[in-house]
């Protein structure tokens, strides 16, 4: 499904958060949105790695990485395994690698920064927490709508049919 990030805002400006603008546009998928999972980890992706082999339809990971530029969390492997289980997309504050390879990859992936050192596999971290970045609480089950313009936040999802 498309969204349209600048038209939420328009519609449901007294009931929703948009993000700061600090992430960009990785993977495939230019417009993505649904409910939200959370996880905090800091330079370590095991804990991703688990996360994305569950059914992701209609769900969104959002990772709080601390804001690492240091070692990329999400990777090809990553991105092509929550594909595959139906995610609709991952929002990382911290960094990506494999940049070319999940252009490609049917997945909304937006992110900080892109650079070739990886994660360590540790599983160190939590899920289903609050997270806070970009000027935000995010909870487990707020919905989440991203496109190449920002992302906006809501307790509820939006009608936007």
């Amino acid at each position: 499904m498309q969204y349209n990030t600048s038209e939420l805002c328009n519609l449901y400006a007294d009931s929703i958060d948009v993000l700061e603008p600090m992430l960009s546009n990785y993977g495939g998928r230019s417009s993505f949105g649904g409910s939200v999972v959370t996880v905090k980890c800091f330079e370590n992706n095991g804990l991703i790695a688990e996360l994305v082999e569950t059914d992701g339809v209609g769900k969104v990971l959002v990772i709080d990485g601390g804001g690492s530029t240091r070692r990329a969390l999400i990777d090809g492997y990553i991105a092509e395994t929550a594909a595959r289980n139906g995610w609709e997309g991952i929002i990382c504050y911290g960094s990506v690698r494999d940049v070319d390879i999940i252009e490609d990859i049917e997945l909304g992936i937006q992110a900080m920064v892109s650079i070739p050192v990886g994660a360590t596999e540790d599983t160190t971290g939590e899920s289903d927490v609050a997270i806070n970045f970009a000027g935000v609480t995010i909870l487990p089950d707020d919905h989440i709508y991203a496109d190449n313009t920002g992302i906006v936040l809501s307790p509820d999802p939006l009608d936007i049919e």
